[in-house]
């Protein structure tokens, strides 16, 4: 009997359209003699599956479940594709949940604490889990640019707290230029991180359940052709991603274990990446991200591909393990 697969991409954030890309892999990679795929929009105005030909039905949030030629239809599982909210930040695991439905990614407490960046800091840190100095704003906080200075220093990074990785990012070299970029992050988020500056060699780990073990990939460097790892970089194709990245063995041995160690610590689910600079010979973690992107030019697809796990495979993989968990 054929699993009845949901994908669901799009979502609420700025990285909606590349959700959309990495939904269609999923969408178009899926063995069709072991799943049939249903393609789920979710925006904040509608909840639809997208068919072949174009057309539109109507998801019933109730239950989530769709109406094909009058007959009902309800998923197996949920493959989720959504980068951000509400995909990445707990909401969609926390539905699915309720609902018992299996879903791909991990859990509703993991997704919310990982995307926010401070959380995720401030919980891994008693576990010795090196990360940036860094400085917290909220929305209508009284900004003082020179405490800000004296604790991250120049140049530094103004962040989104609570957004992907791309949006609402800036490197800032002058004190004069925090105000600015702090409005920038603040268009994003209510709620932003400012970090020193780490000058290193930058690298991403995948983590993965696979096959019923913790499996960490190949890991990647990335050489970003602008300041930093920034949109274009990630997405745009300004940036040069190795894989398996031009670092030490004493260096791979020490990413690796961290990676891990941060997977088991948070007790995670499906996939993860996690992004470290080295500094003085240590990782130090930048983030965590629950629902990488998954097109062919994705990094996690190019580490797994490296592992000699193709596409298929990651993403069955996926699915048979949130159905048996």
């Amino acid at each position: 009997m054929l699993k009845n697969i949901a994908i669901i991409m799009g979502g609420y954030s700025s990285e909606y359209q590349i959700s959309l890309k990495s939904g269609s892999m999923v969408y178009d990679t899926l063995d069709r003699y072991k799943y049939t795929p249903y393609a789920i929009h979710i925006f904040k105005n509608k909840w639809v599956c997208v068919h072949e030909n174009g057309e539109e039905t109507p998801v019933n949030k109730d239950d989530f479940s769709i109406l094909i030629d009058g007959k009902k239809v309800t998923f197996d599982c949920v493959f989720n594709a959504i980068h951000g909210s509400p995909g990445e930040d707990g909401f969609m695991q926390g539905y699915f949940k309720l609902l018992d439905i299996p879903q791909t990614s991990c859990s509703m407490y993991q997704a919310a604490l990982t995307f926010n960046k401070r959380d995720l800091l401030a919980t891994l840190k008693p576990f010795g889990i090196k990360t940036a100095e860094s400085f917290y704003l909220n929305l209508g906080d009284t900004i003082d640019e020179d405490a800000i200075v004296e604790k991250v220093g120049l140049p530094c990074f103004v962040k989104a707290n609570k957004a992907g990785s791309s949006f609402g990012i800036s490197k800032v070299y002058k004190t004069e230029d925090l105000k600015t970029a702090i409005e920038n992050s603040f268009e994003e988020d209510d709620e932003i991180i400012i970090e020193q500056f780490l000058d290193g060699v930058e690298v991403s780990v995948g983590v993965i359940s696979y096959k019923g073990e913790t499996k960490v990939l190949p890991i990647t460097e990335i050489i970003s052709e602008n300041d930093f790892f920034d949109y274009q970089a990630k997405y745009e194709g300004k940036s040069q991603e190795i894989t398996p990245a031009r670092i030490s063995e004493y260096y791979k041995d020490k990413v690796i274990t961290e990676a891990k160690k941060i997977y088991e610590i948070l007790k995670m689910s499906g996939f993860t990446r996690s992004e470290f600079i080295f500094k003085n010979d240590e990782p130090y973690l930048l983030e965590v991200n629950t629902v990488p992107g998954l097109t062919k030019e994705s990094i996690l697809p190019q580490q797994a591909a490296a592992a000699g796990i193709s596409l298929e495979d990651l993403f069955a993989n996926a699915i048979e393990e949130a159905i048996r968990n």
